[in-house]
């Protein structure tokens, strides 16, 4: 790639699908980061109503389909890196959370503390929807203030990321925590 089209943009635009009166502009950019990975980031947003999308596409990280676990037990472990692409299920069974893969799913480029704070406010959301005496508050209650704890590396857990389409990826702090198996598909069975 040369120099002129690193975070360069490029702008394409159609009729809005969700309000039909305003024009989708969306604007794809390469991102170079500070420790060499690139990124293809992809927006599209309406400029009548407030649709509006974004995914991140990592350029320079190769990785094979399997079943990448990362032990978070501390605080420098939250600021491992963490790419979950939508055909990756994001799991962390201490806490009893998970991110199943789905056509509508999203990529999520961003930290361990990044996917800590997404599944806090996810569990927030469902909590706030419980009527009062629901016999499960007690349980959301404790997930809630373990997530609180983990926020702060006072809580170890295991990140888990299953992909059999070889998308997602982890880049720890502490490569000794990090732990890949190799998943057959169905296809080599």
């Amino acid at each position: 790639m040369t120099e002129e089209n690193r975070n360069s943009e490029t702008v394409y635009s159609f009729k809005c699908p969700s309000c039909e009166l305003g024009t989708i502009n969306v604007v794809k950019s390469i991102y170079d980061l500070s420790d060499g990975d690139q990124m293809l980031i992809i927006k599209f947003e309406c400029d009548h109503c407030s649709f509006h999308k974004n995914d991140v596409i990592p350029l320079t990280t190769n990785t094979e389909p399997g079943l990448k676990t990362l032990k978070v037990t501390n605080e420098e472990d939250l600021k491992s890196k963490i790419y979950r692409s939508p055909v990756g299920k994001l799991e962390i069974p201490e806490l009893e959370v998970m991110v199943e893969p789905g056509p509508r799913a999203d990529f999520y480029y961003t930290n361990v503390e990044g996917i800590l704070y997404r599944f806090e406010s996810a569990v927030l959301i469902y909590r706030n929807s419980l009527e009062e005496g629901d016999p499960e508050i007690p349980g959301i209650e404790e997930i809630l203030n373990n997530l609180s704890k983990a926020l702060v590396g006072k809580f170890e857990f295991t990140l888990k990321i299953t992909d059999f389409g070889g998308g997602s990826y982890i880049i720890p702090k502490d490569k000794s925590k990090y732990k890949f198996e190799k998943l057959e598909t169905e296809e080599s069975e």
